[in-house]
C-alpha cells in the first residue's frame, strides 16, 4: 500500500538572508522519485501571520452563522453552504502555499494582507447575495480576485523553485479556468435557482480539480521527477486551528453582552451546558481514534489523506451552525422549531463527520491491548448523532431540556471513548513517586543506613 509520506532524508539546509525584503521562495519539502526530501528537519507550526488570518475568519464564520440563524429555512441553508465553501477554498489556498513555501518575506506578508482585505469584502457581502445584485457581484468578484492572487503567487513561485513546478502550473491553469464557471453570477438576468446550480457546479469542480492536481494520477500524467509533498505536522496544525475557530462560535455569545448575568439563572445553565458541549467536541477531535499507536490519514494512503482533508468542510459547516444556535440559547427562554432542528440536525451531522475522521486513522495496536477495538471505541459517535437528529422531532421539550439532553449525550460519548481507550491492565489511580525533596530522600537514606 502506497504511503503518502516516507521517512525524510537529509538535504542541504537552504538559508535565506534576512537583509532581503524579497527572499527567494524555496520549496520546504518535496518528493524526488518517490522519496521524501525536506529542506529542514525540525517540525513547523503555524506562523504568526497565518494565525492573524485565522482571526479574520473568526468574524467571517460568525457572520455566516448569524445570517443562517436569523432565517432558518432550506434556502438559507443552501446559501450558507454555498458561501462557506468558497471562503474555505481561499483559506485552503493560503494554507497550501504556506505549507510549501513559507519564507515570511515582505511579498508573502503583503499577499496575506491583500487576501484578508478581499475576504473582508467577501464576508460582508456574501450573506446578502440573494437580496442584492450588487452584493452578489462584490462577493463573486472578491472571491475570484482572491483565488487569482493565490494562483499568481503559485505561478511566481514555480519560477523560483523547480520542486513543485509541474503540479503548481497544472493547478494554476485548471483552477484559473474553473473560475470562469462563476461568470454567470454577475448577470441580473440569471435566476436565483440557476445561480445556485452554477455555484454548486463550480464548487464541486474546484474540489475535484484540487484532488486531481495533487493526486498520483496527475504526477503520473506529468511524468514529473519532482512532485509536491506536505509538511504533515504543519498541515495538521492548520486544520486543528480552523476547527478551534469553528468551536469558538459556541463560546463567543455565551459571554458577549452578558446574556447570563444576574446570579444563578437558566441562561447561565444554558451557557455552561454550551461550554461543556464545545469542550467535549474539542476533546473528541484531539482524541482521534483513541489508539496508542495510530497512523495519521495523511501518512497512511492517498485516499485517506484526501478524505481527511475534505471531511473538515462538512464538519466545520455543521458545528458552526449548531454552535451559533447553542450559544444564542443563553439569552432565550424557548426554542422555535427551526432552531431546534438546526441545533440537533447540524450537531448530529458533525458527530458523523467526527466518526468518519476517526475511522480514517490506522490503528497499529496489538489485539487485546486496549479494552475495545477502534470501531467499538468510536461507535458512540454515529449512535449519538442519530439520537441528536431524532431529538429535533421532540417539539414538546423546552430549551433547557433540549440542551441538557444534548450535553448529556455528548458527555456520555466522550466518557465511553476515554474509558474504552484504556489499556486492559489500566488502573484508576497512578501511584505517586518522587514526591520528596532530594535532601529529604538523602536524609532518610542516611537514617536507614545508620539503623541497618
Amino acid at each position: 500500500r502506497r504511503r503518502v509520506a516516507m521517512p525524510a532524508v537529509n538535504a542541504q539546509v537552504l538559508e535565506t538572508d534576512s537583509r532581503y525584503l524579497f527572499r527567494q521562495p524555496v520549496a520546504l519539502q518535496w518528493f524526488e522519485n518517490g522519496r521524501l526530501v525536506k529542506c529542514k528537519e525540525e517540525e513547523r507550526s503555524a506562523g504568526p501571520f497565518e494565525l492573524f488570518l485565522d482571526l479574520l475568519y473568526v468574524a467571517i464564520l460568525a457572520n455566516f452563522a448569524e445570517a443562517l440563524a436569523e432565517d432558518i429555512s432550506g434556502v438559507s441553508l443552501v446559501k450558507y453552504l454555498l458561501i462557506l465553501a468558497p471562503s474555505w477554498q481561499v483559506w485552503s489556498d493560503l494554507r497550501e502555499l504556506m505549507n510549501s513555501f513559507y519564507n515570511d518575506d515582505l511579498l508573502q506578508r503583503v499577499l496575506i494582507l491583500w487576501i484578508m482585505a478581499l475576504m473582508v469584502v467577501y464576508g460582508n457581502n456574501a450573506p446578502l447575495v440573494n437580496e442584492s445584485i450588487g452584493a452578489m457581484r462584490a462577493t463573486v468578484a472578491s472571491y475570484m480576485v482572491a483565488r487569482v492572487s493565490c494562483n499568481a503567487a503559485h505561478l511566481f513561485y514555480s519560477f523560483s523553485s523547480y520542486h513543485h513546478r509541474p503540479q503548481q502550473r497544472l493547478w494554476v491553469a485548471l483552477s484559473s479556468l474553473s473560475l470562469c464557471i462563476y461568470i454567470p453570477l454577475y448577470f441580473d438576468t440569471v435566476s436565483i435557482r440557476s445561480k445556485i446550480a452554477v455555484a454548486t457546479v463550480a464548487i464541486v469542480v474546484e474540489q475535484a480539480l484540487w484532488i486531481f492536481c495533487f493526486s498520483p494520477a496527475a504526477k503520473k500524467l506529468l511524468k514529473a521527477k519532482y512532485t509536491t509533498a506536505v509538511d504533515i505536522p504543519h498541515e495538521v496544525d492548520r486544520f486543528a486551528a480552523f476547527y478551534i475557530i469553528v468551536l469558538g462560535e459556541y463560546l463567543y455569545q455565551i459571554v458577549v453582552g452578558s446574556p447570563a448575568a444576574m446570579g444563578l439563572n437558566l441562561g447561565l445553565l444554558h451557557a455552561v451546558w454550551t461550554l461543556i458541549i464545545a469542550f467535549c467536541l474539542n476533546w473528541m477531535y484531539v482524541h482521534k481514534d483513541g489508539g496508542l499507536h495510530s497512523t495519521h490519514p495523511l501518512r497512511y494512503s492517498v485516499s485517506t489523506a484526501f478524505a481527511w482533508a475534505f471531511l473538515h468542510l462538512p464538519l466545520c459547516a455543521s458545528l458552526l451552525a449548531s454552535g451559533h444556535v447553542a450559544a444564542t440559547s443563553t439569552a432565550e427562554d424557548r426554542f422555535e422549531d427551526p432552531e431546534r432542528w438546526l441545533l440537533c440536525g447540524s450537531l448530529g451531522a458533525g458527530m458523523f463527520c467526527l466518526y468518519a475522521l476517526a475511522s480514517l486513522f490506522e490503528c497499529n495496536d496489538q489485539p487485546c491491548t486496549l479494552i475495545l477495538g477502534k470501531h467499538s471505541r468510536i461507535i458512540m459517535r454515529p449512535i449519538v448523532g442519530v439520537i441528536l437528529v431524532l431529538l429535533g422531532l421532540a417539539n414538546k421539550l423546552d430549551i433547557t431540556s433540549v440542551l441538557s439532553i444534548v450535553m448529556a449525550l455528548v458527555v456520555f460519548c466522550l466518557i465511553w471513548e476515554n474509558v474504552t481507550s484504556l489499556r486492559q491492565d489500566a488502573q484508576l489511580w497512578e501511584p505517586w513517586e518522587n514526591t520528596k525533596y532530594p535532601e529529604e530522600r538523602d536524609h532518610i537514606d542516611d537514617l536507614n543506613n545508620i539503623i541497618i
